[in-house]
């Protein structure tokens, strides 16, 4: 009896969706009469983890696949094979039948996995395994921000399998109270520390919550350190070094210092274990007036029907703005506005039996037919404007999220190293929400910095 599976990983912020296309050790005449064979193994299963993406395998793209291929003249065998275990845990055991030269044929990784093993020879570059990929219809409908996501050097591994974006959410009612605009878009750091001044004149509200802190793990990282960074032009990762004590990181670091030295967000809630979920409490209760997030906070905590903190009037009183950039046209780029972004990227094993037929299925699950077919469930944002296009109907957040934010959107650099680093930036930023300087917090994150990189040769400057 045959398993079957796919990883559609559509991860946010920091958690690792795969999907795993297997059996390198297949080959096309053996085990099934002839057919060629492929094996999915993915971080999914019916009724447990990610329950939606192994019934869409299941359901949708084996039997898909298997008829498109025999159609085609070609008999072949997908295997799946579930799982629901830890992310780590998934992505140790890949690792392991990766190193041994077995491992799946297809599979998907979270982004930030990618360069760690694309440098293990896990992965190569879409040029070596599959030539004709420039080739593919779908590259014209990924934006060149989220195509990013599956690049390494330089170079494309992959195709993204899905992302998310992070936006300024401001409750509109405070808003009101404190005599600003329902459809408020600021343009420079500067203004919104003038909305923040004006949500400081409404008893019982803290008028912005930046991500700060270690207790905040990666949250501080991708939903306030990395975007803040990006609009003042740089990124953590540049030209094979990482940012030092630079002024970006010392005005990215100045803002948390405006906002937790001037009163004007909480700091002992960036202290506490569970702070980011009674952050979103307290915006969902009218008591913090603008907050940095993905759409998540609007699918999953505060949604009305399902969330975790739900607010009944979510539609008519949260607004959501790009994150500007430090001034007009200073962010990466060039950009007015910035925006972070996480997500999966979906790879072959350069040690395949059949790689060609390996990429066929890699692009028949990027297809617009099988990301619309994997939505059953309700939108989400894929990697690919004209599904995003056809299937996010009314629903206003995510048009805006597709049509304005990914276009400019930036991700985290994909290196084994990159968690530690990022552990150093939130030691940072607690160091500055705990009363020190924003320069003396860059000094110090540039010191560890050193002994975590190997050395001042590798950042800049």
């Amino acid at each position: 009896m045959r398993v079957l599976t796919r990883r559609a990983a559509a991860m946010t912020g920091v958690a690792a969706v795969s999907l795993v296309v297997a059996a390198c050790g297949g080959d096309s005449d053996g085990g099934s009469g002839g057919a060629a064979e492929l094996t999915i193994s993915t971080n999914a299963i019916v009724g447990g983890k990610n329950t939606e993406e192994a019934e869409w395998i299941e359901n949708w793209l084996i039997p898909e696949f298997e008829r498109a291929q025999e159609r085609a003249g070609t008999e072949v065998d997908v295997t799946f094979e579930p799982s629901g275990v830890d992310d780590e845990q998934y992505k140790s055991r890949l690792a392991l039948d990766l190193q041994s030269g077995s491992g799946p044929d297809v599979f998907a990784l979270d982004g930030i996995w990618l360069g760690e093993f694309a440098e293990a020879g896990y992965v190569a570059p879409l040029s070596e395994t599959s030539p004709d990929s420039e080739n593919w219809e779908g590259w014209e409908q990924i934006p060149d921000a989220v195509q990013e996501l599956a690049m390494f050097d330089d170079e494309r591994y992959g195709i993204p399998a899905g992302t998310d974006a992070r936006v300024l959410f401001y409750n509109k009612e405070l808003f009101q109270e404190a005599g600003l605009p329902a459809d408020w878009q600021p343009t420079s750091w500067a203004e919104v520390l003038d909305a923040a001044e004006a949500l400081s004149g409404v008893d019982g509200v803290t008028p912005i919550q930046l991500n700060g802190g270690t207790a905040m793990g990666e949250a501080t990282t991708m939903q306030g350190v990395l975007p803040l960074l990006a609009g003042t032009g740089e990124e953590i990762y540049a030209d094979g070094r990482w940012t030092g004590a630079s002024q970006g990181l010392t005005d990215t670091l100045g803002l948390y210092e405006d906002i937790y030295g001037g009163g004007l967000g909480d700091p002992e809630l960036q202290q506490e274990t569970q702070g980011r979920d009674k952050s979103f409490e307290q915006f969902a209760g009218g008591e913090i007036g603008i907050l940095l997030e993905s759409e998540y906070l609007w699918h999953d905590v505060i949604n009305p029907d399902t969330g975790v903190a739900p607010m009944d009037n979510r539609d008519e009183a949260v607004g959501y703005a790009m994150i500007p950039a430090m001034e007009p046209g200073q962010g990466v780029r060039g950009q007015d506005f910035v925006s972070m972004s996480g997500g999966g990227v979906r790879v072959i094993n350069p040690a395949s039996d059949n790689a060609d037929l390996a990429y066929e299925l890699l692009e028949f699950m990027s297809s617009a037919e099988a990301f619309e077919a994997s939505l059953e469930s309700g939108p989400r944002m894929t990697p690919r404007t004209d599904v995003n296009e056809a299937t996010m109907g009314d629903d206003p957040l995510m048009n805006f999220l597709t049509a304005e934010v990914l276009p400019l959107t930036s991700y985290r650099p994909s290196l084994a190293i990159y968690p530690q680093v990022s552990v150093l930036l939130q030691e940072a930023t607690a160091a500055v929400v705990g009363g020190d300087s924003a320069e003396d917090a860059a000094n110090q994150y540039r010191e560890d910095l050193e002994e975590v990189v190997g050395g001042a040769d590798s950042i800049t400057p």
